[in-house]
């Protein structure tokens, strides 16, 4: 007779299959003292997720928890389960926020397995996700497709997965979960500090934000464990050193925390994320790093309101040079190859799209 086995290494790369659906554990019941650490970890501004009486004033019960907030918490149900192997998390798609997160709500988790790729040297390989996150009336807070390298069990073995998805380009309008109790007609700029509208913004305009953050082990540590993300990449010196950048790697959606943070000047009145419609960590960041970001703006986007808008946005985060000071350009040339790739210090690109009161 056989004992059960008490613990899990993770899964790797051979134990994933297509169709397959992880029920994560640890449901996470949200609380005011996650906010109050999340901004501490951030210095995150935006008022909506801080102050009660603009939340009720613009018809909510309370505040709302932050939705890269909310994006964390259920991302960290699920990376025992998916990405506790992985040296690196790549990207997104069709990110969709749902109804708004309250303290006191619990969410959970559940992902489904969609595709599989073992990379040309074979030593590891990328599996596509669908993750999907719920309060505890079963109400869809948030909805993703993720892709991320998980290493393999027997690197030296291959398995001939080579299949990759076709995934949107951007979330449709339709998709947009606006809350139906959102009323901005009591909306008042002063509180944010902007006096950018909706039509304030044009097409083709650069935002170069002025503020840089430098980023500590300690820092980034706390903030995934606020998360609940065990993944060793983040935590594990030991293991760490022997990799080819030596250190822990920062988790690249606390790079999007703080890159959105940067990006509030400029942009104060965005009420709340709609969905990221794609994004890359093109680089790894690390402690003692300086993150700077700078904001294209892609297009306006009506839905069809007279009261609310939408903006399309590309947030650029980079190490350890401040665009805002210098020339930046997001991509270069392979001198060897001649092939277009990411700027050696550009850490983020993220196309994401935020909810905006139109000028009364």
């Amino acid at each position: 007779m056989t004992t059960p086995t008490k613990i899990t290494d993770g899964n790797f790369f051979e134990d994933f299959s297509r169709g397959q659906i992880f029920q994560h554990a640890i449901p996470r019941t949200v609380t005011e003292g996650d906010l109050a650490v999340y901004i501490a970890l951030t210095g995150d501004r935006r008022p909506l997720n801080c102050s009660s009486e603009l939340g009720r004033a613009l018809g909510f019960e309370r505040e709302i928890v932050h939705d890269l907030l909310v994006f964390h918490i259920v991302f960290g149900r699920a990376v025992p389960d998916v990405s506790l192997n992985s040296p690196a998390n790549l990207g997104y798609a069709d990110v969709r926020f749902g109804v708004p997160v309250f303290p006191g709500d619990t969410l959970r988790s559940e992902t489904e397995v969609i595709a599989k790729r073992e990379t040309s040297k074979g030593d590891v390989g990328i599996v596509w996700v669908r993750t999907r996150g719920y309060n505890q009336h079963d109400e869809l807070v948030l909805h993703f497709y993720r892709w991320a390298m998980v290493n393999k069990r027997n690197p030296d073995q291959r398995t001939g997965d080579d299949d990759s998805p076709d995934l949107p380009a951007q979330v449709a309008v339709e998709d947009f979960s606006i809350p139906g109790e959102l009323n901005v007609s009591r909306f008042d700029p002063v509180v944010t500090g902007g006096s950018a509208f909706w039509g304030d913004y044009e097409p083709g305009e650069r935002i170069l934000h002025p503020q840089g953050m430098t980023i500590e082990d300690a820092e980034h540590q706390m903030a995934t464990r606020l998360y609940q993300n065990t993944a060793r990449v983040h935590f594990n010196h030991h293991t760490q050193k022997d990799s080819r950048l030596g250190k822990r790697i920062i988790y690249g959606g606390h790079i999007i925390s703080l890159a959105h943070m940067i990006s509030y000047d400029g942009l104060e009145n965005a009420l709340r994320i709609l969905a990221f419609n794609s994004g890359a960590h093109a680089n790894p960041t690390v402690a003692g790093d300086t993150l700077y970001a700078f904001t294209d703006v892609i297009e306006r986007v009506e839905l069809g309101r007279q009261d609310l808008g939408a903006l399309r946005l590309r947030l650029i985060g980079v190490k350890n040079q401040d665009p805002s000071l210098e020339h930046f350009e997001i991509k270069t040339k392979d001198p060897e190859s001649g092939r277009e790739r990411y700027a050696s210090n550009l850490v983020l690109d993220l196309d994401y799209t935020v909810l905006i009161p139109k000028r009364p």
